[in-house]
């Protein structure tokens, strides 16, 4: 299936038309949100530590490629609002792992929820059945391309 040497034309359109798609979603459902709530850089590393489970503050750095300081302020910010957990690290106890509290579980649920019943709405308001069956196929194709090793 896959071509040999040069990209196919068809194969640079197509990582385009996703590449730009996929930002549109993501500022889009960004907007879903209620801007009051956190930063996107609180977002991302509760989110992060929601996938990934509790970390240390420089693990967290290095995975979203931020400083040390940046993180300890965001994580310092999440902790004052009972978003994150910070405990003492069980190899090393000068160091702290941070995870999810329930809140702030409650809290990324609730955001998924309302993203997820905005695309929910406007892909039934905007695309007829048959469109929103070929969405669901090309995701599909989208999920194996993204899962090949």
């Amino acid at each position: 299936m896959a071509e040999t040497g040069e990209l196919s034309t068809s194969a640079v359109r197509a990582a385009h038309e996703v590449r730009v798609a996929v930002g549109r979603l993501r500022r889009r459902l960004r907007e879903s949100r209620d801007p009051d709530e956190l930063t996107p850089t609180q977002t991302s590393l509760l989110s992060r530590l929601d996938r990934e489970g509790p970390r240390t503050a420089s693990e967290l750095a290095a995975a979203e490629g931020v400083r040390p300081q940046s993180v300890a302020v965001s994580v310092g910010a999440l902790a004052e609002r009972g978003l994150v957990e910070r405990r003492p690290d069980p190899d090393d106890g000068r160091r702290q792992t941070i995870s999810v509290a329930p809140a702030g579980r409650a809290l990324l649920d609730s955001t998924r929820a309302a993203g997820e019943e905005w695309l929910a709405r406007t892909l039934h308001e905007q695309l007829t059945e048959d469109e929103r069956a070929t969405v669901i196929a090309a995701m599909g194709l989208l999920d194996r391309v993204v899962t090949a090793r």
